[in-house]
């Protein structure tokens, strides 16, 4: 059995740097790449339904913001296979729609709606310098306001995340800006946006593929370097292996993880705390459903808050994917059986159409940090490295995976 310098599980975004960085950058290194799926991409890979590219783990898109992420990229598929686009999403509020994001954006609504906003926001906690609250749910509404809480971020989040929103922590959402009463009330009075543009305000989209095709040519790169359908079962810290679902073994110097900590059954020479600690990680899965009909709108995508409605997501196909029609639900697993029977992925043929994800954001709950703290420090002690999404259990774009695989490739062959 070969024992390679790098063992590098999943091959998304990060497994895939950080394998190119490799070959790229330190040639005599031996490594492999094991992928469960058939093809490489992850949650960014994308299926051919209806005549166009659908990406089947939701909206993926290139930001503007990380230029070396970019460069990077770009040596794969070029930059002038790209569209660039200023983004327009949009909340659906029932009656009306507004931009996102929403505080930017009251000055969209009605009249009477936008006095009912700008009283919320003077009150808000963090505007009367109240002291900030542990629970999740009195954060939101402390740091945007009773009604944009219970109107938008609250009934929103329940859909997406599911499950008791007091069971996620805070320490995440510190990144939202404070909705500003004055701000807010210029931007009323002006008709225009105030405050800080959210992440993808301009992003790239392919011209001709979807955002899948990148990663394929980035697995491409790799050769014999990467192995599919191997789905890892057990993880060996003391060996330094990982044992396959068909029974193929695998070792190395140095293993990279990326895959989700909670899809590996067994962990053997860890200590004794650790399965637990994995097994407490949560996460959500999706569905991702197509619908052929085109929609009136120029929006990118749109958030659907009503808790009366399964979705919480519409991502419009045609305005962003050239030569395209139709768009795509996104809906948290929990929820799919609010919406009508759809097909299955084999069954496609411009009908309705759908693919699930098991795994597609981590959960932020309150002992989180802590916990993937201990799981990242035992692994990091036994040579083995948590990476990305997954693999470091944060929410993180494509754009910021491929990026915390330039640091952690820099970190290690400094």
């Amino acid at each position: 059995m070969i024992t390679y310098d790098y063992l590098i599980l999943g091959a998304g975004p990060a497994g895939l740097t950080f394998a190119n960085l490799l070959k790229r950058n330190h040639p005599e290194s031996t490594f492999l790449v094991l992928e469960k799926e058939a093809e490489a991409g992850g949650l960014c890979r994308s299926k051919n339904v209806d005549g166009s590219p659908l990406d089947i783990g939701g909206g993926h898109f290139l930001d503007v913001r990380r230029p070396k992420v970019n460069e990077f990229l770009f040596s794969f598929m070029p930059e002038e296979e790209w569209n660039v686009y200023d983004r327009d999403s949009r909340i659906d509020m029932g009656t009306y729609e507004i931009g996102h994001p929403f505080e930017a954006n009251i000055w969209q609504m009605p009249q009477d709606e936008q006095v009912k906003f700008l009283k919320s926001i003077a009150v808000a906690g963090c505007n009367l310098g109240q002291e900030k609250p542990v629970k999740f749910v009195d954060w939101i509404t402390w740091k945007l306001g009773e009604r944009i809480a219970q109107e938008y971020m609250l009934p929103y989040n329940g859909k997406m995340f599911g499950g008791e929103l007091d069971s996620l922590g805070t320490y995440w959402l510190d990144k939202l800006p404070n909705v500003s009463f004055e701000e807010t009330l210029l931007s009323c009075l002006n008709r225009k946006p105030y405050g800080t543009q959210p992440g993808h305000a301009r992003f790239y989209y392919p011209k001709k593929y979807g955002y899948g095709e990148l990663w394929l040519r980035m697995a491409a790169a790799l050769g014999e370097n990467i192995l599919f359908q191997k789905s890892v079962k057990t993880m060996d810290f003391t060996e330094g292996k990982i044992t396959c679902e068909d029974g193929a073994v695998y070792a190395a110097k140095r293993i990279i993880t990326t895959i989700p900590w909670t899809s590996i059954k067994e962990f053997e020479g860890a200590p004794a705390e650790f399965d637990g600690l994995v097994r407490s990680l949560k996460h959500t899965g999706t569905e991702i459903r197509y619908v052929p009909e085109n929609l009136d709108t120029k929006a990118h995508w749109t958030y659907v808050p009503d808790a009366n409605t399964a979705h919480h997501r519409i991502l419009v196909r045609h305005n962003f994917c050239e030569g395209s029609k139709g768009y795509w639900l996104e809906t948290n697993l929990n929820r799919v059986s609010l919406l009508d029977e759809a097909k299955t992925p084999d069954e496609k043929d411009g009908e309705q159409w759908a693919y699930q994800n098991n795994y597609t954001y981590p959960l932020n709950t309150i002992d989180k940090p802590a916990t993937i703290q201990k799981i990242l420090s035992i692994a990091k002690g036994r040579s083995v490295f948590g990476l990305g999404r997954w693999g470091e259990h944060e929410h993180y774009n494509s754009d910021r995976t491929v990026e915390r695989a330039m640091e952690l490739f820099a970190d290690l062959l400094a």
